[in-house]
């Protein structure tokens, strides 16, 4: 089985991150420290497994100026994509981190209009994809259907794809509906908001994510918990690791690293567990860099090595 690792973000973003003194309104704030990154969700993934050192595809849409800078950035990275042009302007997201208070503030556009043709354009690049996996991340922009994840699951499947879904809401519910998905990576948010209710009891979001999953609509439901951690959900049971200790530097893409080394070590053939704490990992080294999805190879080794002396959490079977 192909472990190459494909990823489409029809959303995707340039991320300007930058830090001022303090943030106040009306007043002028001056910021230092920018730099840019190519961002979305999809691309983020791309980016972080080319970085963990495994073979990705980045189909992206863009257009305008920023749409060729955000192909510069790609190229620069050295990660390999398949631009598809769309007469919108690629949007571009604003993260202000405020040293006085330790608080990220974060600004992120809608983003263009897309047409039918050029999301149309999307699902038809898919049927050139061979095989691996494939990582549908992000919001759908304007002028996308809500089912148009669980379109490409049709052709991901036609295909041989092995497919990851990280998106919220409606698109995430109709996704599932289809089924097939091998794995899905809500926030606690997004994971009450598809199950109806919060989850706050001892153990209750662990029994609704094996639910999920013993439902049969997708293998593998990973939550993540910001501080708190993350769960993992299987047919055998659920699992949940802590946060790792590490200095926070920035939050922006840290799910989408989390993601990245998950699905990465899922296609070279690592258990679920294992899977679990290599996204555990990469999370961690995400956080505690500046900038969008920022682990490095090195940091993320280090941290999967401090993971294996962190007991696995109490695993729920049948009857519980």
């Amino acid at each position: 089985m192909s472990s190459r690792i494909t990823t489409l973000t029809l959303n995707p973003t340039i991320d300007v991150a930058s830090e001022a003194e303090a943030v106040h309104p009306v007043r002028k704030v001056r910021t230092f420290n920018e730099r840019q990154d190519p961002g979305g969700g999809g691309v983020n993934v791309s980016r972080v497994v080319w970085e963990l050192g495994g073979e990705t595809l980045a189909i992206i849409l863009a257009g305008g100026v920023t749409g060729r800078l955000l192909e510069e950035l790609l190229d620069s990275a050295g990660v390999a994509r398949r631009s598809i042009p769309i007469a919108g302007r690629t949007r571009i997201s604003q993260t202000v981190l405020d040293r006085s208070s330790g608080q990220e503030y974060r600004f992120v556009p809608e983003g263009p209009t897309v047409s039918e043709a050029e999301w149309g354009a999307a699902l038809e690049a898919l049927r050139d994809v061979g095989g691996g996996w494939l990582v549908a991340s992000g919001s759908l922009p304007t002028g996308v259907p809500k089912d148009f994840y669980t379109r490409a699951a049709v052709i991901g499947r036609e295909r041989g794809l092995h497919l990851v879904v990280d998106t919220s809401g409606e698109a995430l519910r109709l996704a599932l509906e289809q089924g097939g998905i091998e794995l899905v990576k809500p926030s606690r948010g997004e994971f009450e908001s598809l199950v109806g209710r919060p989850l706050r009891g001892n153990g209750e979001l662990e029994q609704a994510a094996v639910e999920l999953v013993r439902s049969g609509r997708v293998a593998h439901v990973a939550v993540t918990l910001g501080g708190d951690g993350a769960v993992l959900a299987t047919a055998e049971g659920a699992l949940r690791l802590p946060a790792l200790d590490v200095q926070v530097r920035g939050a922006v893409g840290a799910g989408d690293s989390f993601l990245a080394a998950m699905t990465l070590a899922l296609a070279r053939g690592a258990t679920a567990a294992d899977a679990f704490a290599w996204g555990v990992a990469a999370g961690a080294a995400a956080v505690s860099n500046a900038g969008t999805a920022h682990p490095s190879r090195a940091e993320v080794e280090a941290l999967r090595r401090q993971v294996r002396d962190i007991p696995m959490g109490v695993m729920l079977g049948e009857g519980h």
